[in-house]
């Protein structure tokens, strides 16, 4: 138990250290590409923190399971939005200072739609609902046309070195400021994230087990949110620098790439059969999505009173889980 103890308390200063990194790593990589940090958020930090999902995916995909790629998609971004995003909120107050954000965030409810649709063959055939290749290519559609945007609104910003939002503030962007420093800043935070997530679950499992804690419990619980890990550090550690652009385009940036490339690609490599209970995963996915819309609209951003909210909906979720 020491042991598993001393390797809970190292993973845990590794995902701290990480997120601390990976947030300044990706300020400066901000100020000097000449884009916003929002930008930075949706895309290298949001892809980043989602590797665990995108590595679980592959794998489960390439051993014959792609059943656990849904699990895992849905999962983490029901937990993205109700826990992660309820917990930043709390902690502080989320201000959208950028419109862009306020369009991907329709992407998003677009995209978990999409996936609702594509996954739902047997409400309108009675066979068996499965995200096959073609609905995988539907997915990765939607996640280019998220690239493509994306990608637009950087070369918009770079150009002439315009002005970008940080924060509560606007500062001018220096694209010649771009070095190694800021890149190895993120790599280290992300290398951080992904070595101390993995100690702390596993001794979080092995802790788990040897107290008697059954499997199913373990299982919905501390694997569950593990993956979920770097996005909740990440954007914890944002939100209290004050950097909401890089704690919402995390969040918003992960659930995009979680569903559009991941259960994307894992489809077009192998179909995913929809498990039963399924459907209602993806509804609760789909619902959260929707809550963001008006949530992001008032009050300018998201208030301690929307991070209760969605963390009371993350609990009931939670508990319906347990009851199934």
């Amino acid at each position: 138990m020491a042991l598993q103890l001393a390797l809970f308390s190292l993973g845990l200063l590794l995902l701290v250290a990480g997120g601390e990194a990976l947030v300044r790593g990706a300020s400066r990589l901000a100020r000097g590409l000449g884009v916003s940090e929002l930008v930075i958020g949706l895309t290298v930090v949001a892809f980043g923190t989602s590797l665990p999902e995108l590595i679980v995916s592959l794998y489960a995909a390439a051993t014959g399971s792609p059943g656990v790629a849904f699990g895992n998609v849905v999962g983490s971004n029901v937990a993205n939005v109700g826990l992660l995003l309820g917990l930043t909120c709390l902690l502080r107050p989320l201000v959208v200072h950028s419109g862009m954000v306020l369009r991907e965030i329709p992407l998003l409810v677009l995209v978990s739609l999409a996936a609702l649709v594509l996954a739902s063959d047997a409400a309108h055939s009675g066979s068996e609902s499965v995200v096959d290749r073609g609905d995988g290519l539907v997915l990765l559609l939607f996640f280019s046309v998220f690239l493509y945007n994306t990608a637009l609104d950087a070369r918009r910003q770079r150009a002439g070195g315009a002005p970008v939002e940080r924060g509560s503030e606007t500062i001018t962007a220096r694209p010649e400021a771009a070095g190694g420093s800021a890149v190895l800043l993120v790599a280290l935070g992300l290398a951080g994230l992904a070595g101390g997530g993995k100690l702390l679950v596993d001794a979080a499992v092995s802790m788990a087990e040897s107290a008697g804690v059954p499997e199913v419990v373990i299982g919905a619980t501390i694997v569950a949110v593990g993956t979920s890990l770097p996005e909740l550090v990440t954007s914890l550690i944002a939100a209290r620098k004050g950097q909401a652009d890089i704690a919402i385009g995390n969040l918003v940036g992960s659930n995009l790439f979680n569903v559009a490339f991941i259960l994307g690609t894992t489809a077009a490599i192998r179909p995913v059969v929809v498990p039963a209970g399924g459907a209602v995963d993806l509804l609760v996915m789909t619902g959260l999505a929707l809550v963001l819309l008006p949530f992001a609209r008032s009050h300018g951003g998201f208030s301690r009173r929307e991070g209760a909210a969605l963390l009371l909906g993350y609990a009931g979720y939670v508990l319906w889980q347990f009851w199934r």
